[in-house]
């Protein structure tokens, strides 16, 4: 063990029953240290941290944390950390001071430090001008932050945290990391979950979990030149050719194509992918992001690559099939989408940003004919979404972010019970989930409940009833939340495939490097849809040469920042 560790978890695991969730994970922190715990869901990062905060009890190895055993002086590690939990464990019907108030009591923080304490925090994230707003009333965002400030009142030298971005924007989760800078700044150590794999760079040392097991660990720099010289980009003017030879190369992991015709693909070696012919442009190794070590890191449990369906080549975008005209949709004083117009080929996919509460899921409800416009019209197929709602959502696929499969049913009961309720004939039930299966990448339909299979698989399974049909036009809300980075890219093979059949396809999501795999985006902020187009023309309009998506995003953001407070 190091002396002065704040943490010190040798061998640790947990079981249930005979089940082990966790095994052979073995890490020290040090004081100021911000250690990260990378991973999907399921890959056990909350029962880790749970262990870390006294709160579960390991089934073996050994865990000091400042100093106290966690099995033998629980209750004096729960004294002294911060722990935050997914589920915030805040108070909905108590005020932002309230909540802070009601932390410092329990903590036992004097009374005579509790105001500056309080005043400090609330300056910090924020929230001052909100401070007598009831907790049920506040943003996702500001719930975070306000979170975070009850677990800093009685100053922890140590802060546990469970998922702090699990569905925050880039904008609030950007603001959420200035409070752990701050914390981090005056000497606390912090261990942090996510499933955010970009986070991992705010780590001075990170743990790569999957499926209970340790993947990998090191700082960001060691764990991406463990990756050097395994992920290329590809340049093309014939990218689905390019993909046909990729997914015959058993050294290939995965690879994605991004907006502009450039692939980029991870391999089981240090070596270039084996391309024939002169249809590349470009063919260089780059540099590893997070989500590329991560995996490659697996590529030791990665099968071969399947294609879904013999998916026919890229096809010319059609016609558009969604159409919107200054839709706008108020909730008494408050308008929730304000004055949007934008219209989706066959074929295109559309990748919709923008903080919470921008007015994105309003917007797809209204499209969808679940929520009818204040002002304005919108059509699917040729269906006006208000006066024909019923033909819209026969013409239509929803995925939400849950995936709202039923887990006691299996996953054939599924597909059969979605079959129905989309109105596809009981002749056709045979053909139609046998298609959706396969362009699901399904191999075969498990008979076991769904409840009991992978997130992959039920991600999967999910767009498949939500296809079932052949909707001419696909809803995703968030389809790749907390799963792995491989799951990720695979999916979007799945999205690319029904695109080439020429569905046309929304996306909403968190995941800014999913926005390279769209065709357009459409940038959202307080109801208006503030910019829309090819991220390189979205990039041109801000005279960025390069530029991640992130900086597109906040430099839209900023810019109508900066237009509201000149008008």
């Amino acid at each position: 063990m190091v002396p002065d560790s704040i943490v010190e978890a040798e061998g640790l695991g947990r079981r249930y029953g005979g089940r082990a969730v966790l095994q052979d994970v073995s890490f020290q922190v040090g004081p100021g240290e911000v250690f990260g715990v990378v991973g999907p869901d399921g890959a056990g990062k909350t029962t880790l941290l749970q262990m870390l905060a006294a709160i579960l009890t390991p089934s073996e190895g050994r865990c000091r944390v400042l100093g106290e055993d966690v099995r033998r002086r629980a209750s004096l590690v729960q004294a002294r950390v911060g722990y935050m939990s997914q589920g915030f464990s805040l108070y909905d019907r108590l005020t932002v001071a309230e909540n802070i108030a009601f932390a410092a009591d329990i903590r036992d923080v004097p009374r005579t430090d509790l105001g500056e304490r309080r005043a400090q925090l609330l300056a910090m994230a924020g929230l001052e001008r909100f401070q007598d707003r009831r907790e049920g009333a506040l943003s996702g965002g500001m719930r975070k932050k306000l979170a975070l400030c009850t677990n800093l009142i009685h100053e922890p030298p140590l802060l546990i945290l469970d998922e702090p971005s699990l569905g925050v924007d880039p904008l609030s989760r950007r603001e959420l990391w200035k409070i752990l800078d701050t914390a981090r700044a005056a000497g606390r150590s912090i261990v942090f979950a996510t499933s955010y794999m970009e986070e991992a760079d705010a780590s001075d040392r990170v743990l790569l979990l999957r499926d209970g097991r340790p993947l990998a660990m090191g700082t960001p720099a060691e764990l991406r030149a463990g990756a050097q010289g395994r992920v290329y980009r590809i340049g093309t003017a014939e990218p689905a050719s390019i993909e046909r030879e990729l997914a015959a190369d058993a050294a290939v992991i995965s690879f994605q194509r991004r907006s502009g015709n450039e692939i980029r693909t991870q391999l089981r070696m240090a070596r270039p992918p084996r391309i024939s012919g002169n249809a590349v442009t470009l063919i260089e190794p780059t540099e590893p992001t997070m989500e590329d070590v991560f995996t490659v890191s697996s590529a030791d449990a990665a099968p071969p690559i399947s294609e879904p369906h013999a998916a026919p080549p890229a096809q010319q975008m059609g016609a558009s099939v969604v159409v919107a005209e200054r839709v706008t949709r108020r909730f008494g004083a408050f308008t929730a989408v304000d004055r949007v117009s934008l219209s989706i080929r066959a074929g295109e996919v559309l990748g919709l940003l923008g903080p919470n509460g921008a007015g994105k899921t309003t917007l797809i409800r209204i499209l969808c004919g679940l929520l009818a416009p204040t002002e304005g019209r919108a059509e699917i197929a040729g269906f006006d979404v208000a006066r024909q709602s019923e033909a819209v959502r026969a013409r239509i696929g929803y995925m939400s972010q849950k995936f709202s499969l039923y887990p006691d049913l299996t996953a054939r009961e599924n597909l059969g019970f979605f079959a129905r309720a989309y109105g596809v004939p009981r002749t056709e039930f045979a053909s139609r989930i046998g298609w959706a299966v396969a362009r699901a990448g399904l191999e075969q339909i498990d008979e076991k409940p769904v409840g009991g299979l992978s997130g992959a698989i039920r991600q999967r399974l999910a767009l498949a009833c939500a296809i079932v049909h052949r909707p001419q036009v696909l809803f995703l809300d968030e389809p790749t939340s907390g799963v792995d980075p491989l799951s990720r890219f695979r999916f979007w093979r799945l999205i690319a495939a029904l695109a080439a059949d020429g569905v046309s396809i929304v996306v909403t999501t968190h995941y800014l490097e999913e926005a390279t795999f769209c065709d357009r985006l459409g940038l959202m902020m307080d109801g208006r849809l503030i910019a829309i187009g090819a991220l390189a023309t979205l990039k041109a309009d801000l005279g960025l040469s390069r530029g991640s998506v992130e900086e597109v995003f906040l430099g839209f953001i900023a810019r109508e920042r900066e237009n509201e407070r000149v008008t």
